[in-house]
């Protein structure tokens, strides 16, 4: 079957589809790991995006039952150079065309996509369309033109659990063989923005004993399960649309050490009042240089956000910058001079992607404990 991918500017790019048919709209986006197609097809933090996928085979390991980073429809679209039919892999239980068409996802492939990532590059993250079933310009333009800004809505909501929940399943020892339990257990309520299970399967490795909240749960319910430390984990969207969680971020750093990755972090600069803006095209993949100022010494990190925060604010909001990207010089970390709590822009959980920066978890264990 044919399909189309058209872009807010007029570009359009014809292809065959896999995965479901239909129509979506949604931001588009490009990804530079080289594999990792299920993680970011179910990672919630794609929520409301499309993923171009840079490297030219996907589909070739197919799918299997333990690398699922949520159980929510995430990604919007996946858009690919060539698409796999028969995938070979030991622990696959069905092709990404099926997963796809389960999950209801729309994907494209048989297009240019090192073009199409060189368009994004110089124009920016845009809105796009995949269609099977229309193709006339002028109504795919008036369908994006009708769709919300994407900026203006709260999908956080969207992806986040319903109803409070406790995590007990840890990493598997295969990938993570030296992660082990960081000594005394602490009892952690994780805020789901949008939350990888990864991230909870390495606390639960730690010792942490996880209870994850909704996104939308109040200051006054979170005192009232007594944490030893709050989580803020990552999410989709644009952070401003989200000012209850900041407000009950900053409610909370009073009396908790707190850990935020990704959209934590950047709600968490919000909460202190830094300013968050959005990035041109974003980062999104597995080979991320970031230098942790303290030591001079560089990680290699799995990133995935659109949003970064503002510099010059992270001083006046009483924080100190702890790590930058050395592509862009945007802030990678930062913590507060006086409260135990502390971020990342980046996914120390990686997954896919390197451990370098597994520390910051056992940092947030000898933070609770020395409080």
């Amino acid at each position: 079957m044919k399909a189309i991918l058209y872009l807010e500017d007029g570009r359009s790019f014809m292809g065959r589809s896999f995965g479901a048919s239909g129509t979506t709209v949604a931001e588009v986006v490009f990804n530079t790991g080289m594999t990792g197609y299920q993680e970011i097809l179910t990672d919630p933090s794609y929520k409301g995006q499309m993923v171009i996928m840079t490297a030219p085979h996907i589909g070739n390991t197919g799918i299997n039952d333990e690398d699922a980073e949520s159980d929510v429809q995430a990604a919007g679209g996946l858009i690919v150079r060539e698409y796999c039919e028969m995938p070979s892999n030991w622990r696959s239980i069905c092709s990404l065309d099926e997963a796809m068409k389960v999950r209801g996802i729309i994907g494209i492939h048989g297009i240019d996509t090192r073009a199409l990532t060189r368009h994004i590059r110089e124009h920016g993250a845009m809105m796009g369309i995949i269609s099977t079933e229309i193709f006339d310009a002028a109504a795919l333009k008036n369908m994006l033109l009708d769709h919300p800004n994407v900026s203006a809505i709260d999908l956080v909501g969207q992806v986040s659990c319903r109803e409070r929940q406790v995590w007990d399943t840890p990493a598997d020892s295969r990938w993570y063989h030296d992660i082990a339990a960081a000594g005394e257990c602490f009892h952690v309520v994780a805020f789901d923005f949008g939350i990888k299970h990864n991230i909870l399967r390495l606390m639960t490795s730690l010792g942490f004993r996880v209870t994850l909240v909704p996104s939308d749960t109040l200051a006054e319910v979170v005192q009232e399960l007594n944490p030893d430390g709050v989580f803020l984990s990552n999410g989709p969207g644009d952070p401003r649309a989200l000012p209850y969680a900041a407000e009950t971020v900053r409610r909370l750093a009073e009396h908790y050490p707190i850990f935020g990755i990704c959209l934590g972090h950047q709600i968490l600069s919000l909460a202190f009042g830094a300013g968050t803006y959005k990035l041109k095209f974003g980062h999104h993949g597995s080979n991320h240089p970031v230098r942790f100022i303290e030591t001079g010494r560089v990680e290699i990190t799995a990133q995935n956000h659109n949003y970064a925060v503002d510099r010059a604010a992270v001083d006046k909001a009483g924080f100190e910058v702890t790590h930058i990207n050395l592509n862009d010089n945007t802030v990678e970390g930062m913590r507060h001079r006086d409260l135990p709590v502390f971020s990342a822009q980046y996914h120390p959980e990686a997954a896919p992607g390197p451990h370098d920066s597994v520390y910051l978890f056992r940092q947030f264990h000898e933070m609770i404990k020395n409080r």
